[in-house]
């Protein structure tokens, strides 16, 4: 593999679900069978109804593109710009930042609302990251 020269995430006990599903190519969202809904960003208890009894769930990988900005300057060490970092909408309900991909990262291109879905880069032999691209790229 590769080196990778961005910042990694550091999962914790509460996200270990999350980065184990990536690793694997699924991505999974803590969901609270009492509200019947998914939420993120992962934690012990459903932010809703304060239910503690929650599930791991497998998500489609696909949402539209909320909001997004082109970095045109280096934000982070490893980041090359133009990029493009972007808030998804899944269709599971939940809004997860990432990066998007596979779309050059001009104004034109990009539109909110357009259908995006989960693609996944090895960053290390633990961690594999979630991206999106639009749907067809």
């Amino acid at each position: 593999m590769a080196d990778y020269a961005k910042p990694l995430p550091y999962p914790s006990p509460e996200t270990q679900p999350f980065w184990d599903g990536c690793k694997r190519h699924e991505l999974m969202l803590p969901y609270c069978p009492a509200c019947a809904e998914f939420f993120f960003y992962p934690r012990q208890f459903c932010p809703r109804c304060f239910n503690w009894e929650i599930e791991w769930r497998r998500c489609t990988g696909k949402g539209t593109l909320y909001t997004f900005a082109i970095q045109m300057r280096p934000q982070m060490p490893g980041f090359t710009p133009p990029y493009v970092t972007a808030i998804v909408q899944l269709d599971e309900g939940p809004r997860i930042m990432t990066n998007l991909i596979g779309v050059e990262p001009m104004p034109e291109n990009i539109r909110c609302g357009m259908p995006v879905e989960v693609v996944w880069e090895a960053a290390t032999d633990e961690i594999t990251l979630p991206l999106f691209k639009p749907v067809g790229a």
